[in-house]
């Protein structure tokens, strides 16, 4: 019998890794603290860069910043950053090298303030995910609202990479957003997701 071939959002390519990221990662409501940090670098990670070329070098990232775990990347120190320049499995780009660490140090400030950076961020979207309802990728925004006030805010705060562009990016990626074109199976339960958290 034939295999029914599963509608996907039209950016998903045939890629294995962008399809395991498109059905298994994007869009779904995190939470945890180490998940939304690293999502946060490597968002930034990919400014001026594809997401497929983030991608590939995901595992690469995990392994040079000790698994996003804040408190460890907080402590890097200048040689770090200078062993991390000959690190190919990462973007060798100094600015962003030291953006992480940076972005880690604040985050520890956050947590310390808010009880966790989780609860800080999802605060840009009042605390709950939010589906939209486009029906093609192009009606699909770079920015919104949310992700001016989020990155206008975690710039003033000293974070890096954090424009609204990327803002609202790491928005669709940890689920703040539900922008799943509707057509896409992914839509409905990503939404699911969503509704279950705002039952709670």
């Amino acid at each position: 019998m034939k295999e029914i071939t599963k509608k996907r959002c039209k950016w998903a390519s045939d890629d294995p890794l962008m399809l395991a990221y498109h059905d298994n990662d994007w869009g779904v409501p995190t939470f945890d603290d180490r998940k939304l940090f690293e999502f946060l670098i490597l968002e930034g990670a990919q400014a001026g860069l594809s997401w497929q070329t983030i991608l590939n070098k995901r595992d690469g990232y995990r392994s040079a910043f000790k698994n996003f775990n804040i408190e460890k990347v907080a402590k890097f120190s200048k040689a770090d950053v200078e062993r991390l320049m000959s690190d190919e499995s990462i973007v060798r780009n100094r600015l962003k090298i030291e953006s992480t660490i940076t972005n880690a140090k604040i985050s520890l400030q956050i947590i310390e303030e808010y009880g966790s950076l989780s609860k800080y961020l999802w605060s840009f979207v009042g605390g709950k995910p939010r589906s939209n309802k486009f029906k093609d990728l192009k009606d699909i925004p770079a920015t919104v609202t949310e992700s001016d006030d989020m990155s206008k805010v975690l710039k003033k705060r000293g974070f890096k990479f954090v424009g609204s562009t990327i803002c609202y990016a790491f928005m669709q990626a940890v689920g703040m957003v539900n922008d799943h074109e509707v057509s896409c199976y992914r839509y409905a339960e990503v939404k699911t997701l969503g509704d279950h958290k705002l039952s709670q």
